[in-house]
């Protein structure tokens, strides 16, 4: 193919030649004019010097003798110079003696030569005669024009430009040829070759080779291309036997494929074979499903029906007059039984949960009276911990008309309210009420231990708790959560868990209900409307908020004084209708006199002081319980009367330790300890025994085996490491029966050994035979 003249080889290298070329001619001819430049400007300087050094006695003899005439032949003299174009000659005095001048003259680049040497140049010579060298006589000045000088200048570097210019180009030209030759046309004729090569029978096609470049790159070129010519001839056959061999490998696989689809054949109908198999393996094992759910529906009435016979039994029982130490064991026996009836609820919950048999109902329910039922049983059972405070926060306006199973909704609250309590040792648990537009917000808040961010992702994972030591330190099955997890998801609504470690919990519970069109609304609260109330308490009392926002809303005036005014008259005592006191705060004893004798009082958290006007506000709140108690205190309402017991103490012979976590098997251990003449005291674990012993001496030591926090064996081998309790008489009271047990307990230093469920009288021999040196081990 032809190419055009800017594509062709001899062109671009001539081009770059002649630009490399052109770029070094342009650059070394701008530092030729250079140089030129500077012997320009320093040729004018040394010509005009030269010039003025010539003029310098002659002037100076005509100053000396003052002589105006041969003055201006002098100067018309200098002008004579084509660059001179003002001369004159001043005395000492600067009179001018004598002064001829001339115009400029002007040329097409004259702004160029201003440019680089100046329009015009001043020089100046001082004038005196050499037998009076200090004698100053005056001054020959000297003007000059610079264009002469700078026109001479262009000129030359103009000449020197343009003949490198030109010089260029002829180089150009001539490269161009010799490249066109020497390159370019034998190239044309190696491509003119590789055209005329037939692409269907490029067997026997080879290139000549140029005449002159048998041995130069573009013979080489020409060689090279041969032998690749050959190298295709020698492909092209064995590419012919190749396609001949391909048929017959063509041929043997489509054997081999037929073959082998046969065998895929055969293994498909194996696989579809055991596909039935697992289908049929799948029917059988939800069969299996199916008859747990059965069994599972069938235990949960079977393990109900004997434990709610013996709960009942318990509670009938508890109806009767007891003394003290039989009252509370019955409800020790009774609530331990209620724990093992909430176990068994939450494991049959669960199972019927994942097996699709639980049912929920739909029917009347008042949410804020169930919530309030809860809270109150758990303050109860929790009385003992007065570093805990229950608060309800029941919304003001939420009403008893929700549509939905109160049985769940009840099993709920206990279980969340349970682990508040089982985590929080000081502060408070507050359970909060609120109406939501599509059901009830639910939220249980604690200032418990809190948990972890990686313990939050496994919380409502079935018998898992917070910590790894969680179940060890608090016990627990870590079912209760899971449980609300599954009732909440069931009734279509949310739960979820934000805590801090150390801080506490916030469980937040989202339920929707459907409203109750035939609920009854609640009466008596529209008897406080206008009821000018005040109510004392400290800043910190949590029940406060709560209580004012009930009063608010049921129309009652309250105020609210957390700090006790300097006077009496500051509270305004005797124009209120009602007075709330915290007669457990010390700010406002002192007031109780003074508030006894005025309006009604009410005592908030108290029993009250048997005054006839004054009743107690049972602590968490109570609506219906607080409706009544005002009622009582403003007269619409009869009071009632309350009746109180109390429990007798015995002696005993021998002081002993008991360590056990379990209630009820203290109360088991104690009782029989007691009714053998010792005296007891109970620590709940190890750590708490050991500090116990610090402070504290006695006879003996019944330690249970498995407690929470510090372990029996633990306790033991700290206590042998202990001045002053290495013989200490230890005995292993455990559940532990096996072979092992007891040799574990001896070499863990423990002295004797009792097992699980003990006789009176097998704790009687125990200690008879430790008895003895345990207090001499006491005295000493």
């Amino acid at each position: 193919m032809d190419s055009r003249l800017s594509q062709r080889l001899s062109f671009r290298l001539t081009r770059n030649v002649v630009l490399a070329a052109l770029t070094l001619g342009v650059l070394l001819n701008l530092g030729v004019v250079t140089l030129d430049y500077f012997n320009a400007r320093s040729n004018m300087n040394s010509e005009i010097r030269a010039l003025m050094e010539i003029s310098h006695s002659p002037a100076s003899q005509i100053a000396y003798n003052i002589d105006t005439r041969l003055a201006e032949e002098l100067l018309d003299g200098l002008l004579r110079h084509p660059a001179i174009v003002n001369a004159r000659i001043e005395d000492p005095q600067g009179r001018i003696l004598a002064q001829r001048q001339r115009p400029t003259s002007d040329g097409p680049y004259r702004w160029l030569s201003d440019s680089l040497f100046q329009p015009r140049r001043d020089y100046s010579e001082e004038l005196h005669v050499s037998q009076l060298q200090e004698m100053g006589l005056g001054h020959l000045h000297v003007t000059i024009d610079t264009y002469p000088f700078g026109s001479t200048f262009l000129q030359r570097a103009g000449y020197t430009l343009l003949s490198g210019f030109i010089m260029s180009l002829a180089l150009a030209g001539l490269l161009l040829v010799i490249f066109y030759m020497m390159i370019t046309k034998p190239l044309l004729r190696v491509v003119s070759g590789l055209q005329d090569v037939d692409s269907d029978n490029a067997e026997k096609a080879r290139l000549p080779t140029p005449r002159r470049h048998e041995h130069d790159e573009i013979g080489l070129l020409v060689h090279i291309t041969n032998e690749h010519l050959d190298t295709i001839d020698n492909s092209l056959q064995k590419l012919r036997e190749a396609e001949g061999r391909l048929k017959e490998y063509n041929e043997k696989l489509a054997q081999i494929v037929e073959a082998r689809t046969s065998e895929i054949r055969d293994k498909n109908e194996a696989l579809q074979r055991s596909n039935r198999a697992l289908i049929d393996a799948r029917e059988e094992a939800l069969e299996t499903a199916r008859a747990r759910a059965d069994f599972l529906a069938s235990m949960s009435h079977e393990i109900r029906t004997p434990l709610n016979g013996l709960l009942g039994m318990l509670r009938l029982a508890l109806e009767n007059r007891l003394s003290a130490p039989q009252r509370e064991r019955m409800e020790l026996a009774l609530s331990a039984g209620e724990n093992l009836v909430a176990l068994v609820n939450d494991i049959l919950d669960i199972s019927k949960v994942e097996a699709g048999k639980l049912t929920l109902e739909h029917i009347g329910l008042d949410p804020g009276a169930l919530a309030e039922e809860c809270a109150t049983l758990f303050a109860q059972q929790s009385v003992r911990t007065a570093d805990v405070a229950i608060v309800t926060r029941i919304a003001p306006d939420i009403e008893p008309a929700y549509l939905g199973d109160p049985t769940r909704l009840r099993q709920i609250i206990n279980n969340l309210m349970g682990n508040a309590i089982k985590f929080t040792s000081r502060g408070q648990i507050t359970l909060s009420l609120n109406p939501h537009h599509d059901g009830l917000e639910l939220i249980v808040a604690d200032t418990g231990i809190g948990m972890s961010r990686e313990a939050q992702k496994m919380v409502f994972s079935p018998f898992s708790q917070g910590q790894a030591d969680t179940a060890r330190r608090f016990g627990g099955t870590g079912l209760g959560l899971t449980l609300c997890r599954q009732l909440v998801d069931r009734m279509g609504g949310t739960i979820e868990v934000t805590s801090q470690e150390n801080e506490g919990t916030r469980v937040r519970v989202h339920l929707p209900l459907d409203t109750d069109p035939e609920a009854t609304p609640r009466s008596g609260e529209s008897d406080f409307g206008g009821m000018r109330t005040l109510l004392l308490t400290g800043p910190d009392n949590p029940h406060a908020p709560p209580l004012q926002d009930h009063l608010r809303y049921w129309g009652a005036h309250v105020r609210h004084h957390t700090t006790l005014p300097e006077t009496d008259a500051d509270l305004g005592v005797e124009s209120q209708d009602l007075i709330i006191i915290d007669s457990h705060d010390t700010g406002w004893r002192a007031l109780l006199d003074l508030a006894q004798r005025c309006p009604p009082v009410v005592h908030l958290g108290a029993d009250g002081d048997g005054a006839d006007r004054s009743e107690t506000i049972q602590l968490p709140l109570v609506r219906r319980q607080l409706v009544n108690t005002l009622r009582i205190a403003i007269g619409l309402t009869a009071v009632g009367s309350h009746s109180h017991q109390g429990a007798p103490r015995s002696s005993v012979a021998l002081d002993v330790l008991l360590v056990e976590d379990n209630q009820v098997n203290q109360m088991v251990a104690s009782g029989m300890l007691r009714k053998l003449g010792h005296r007891v005291v109970v620590r709940e674990n190890g750590e708490l025994a050991l500090e116990y012993l610090q402070r504290n001496s006695c006879d003996l030591v019944l330690m249970d085996c498995q407690m929470p926090v510090m372990d029996g064996f633990e306790t033991t081998r700290t206590m042998r490491a202990t001045e002053g309790l290495e013989h200490m008489p230890v005995i292993a009271v455990t559940a532990n029966a096996m072979e092992g047990d007891r040799e574990q307990c001896l070499s863990a230093g423990m002295n004797d050994y009792l097992t699980k469920p003990y006789s009176i009288e097998a704790m009687r021999e125990v200690l008879e035979r430790w008895g003895a040196a345990g207090a001499q081990s006491s005295r000493g």
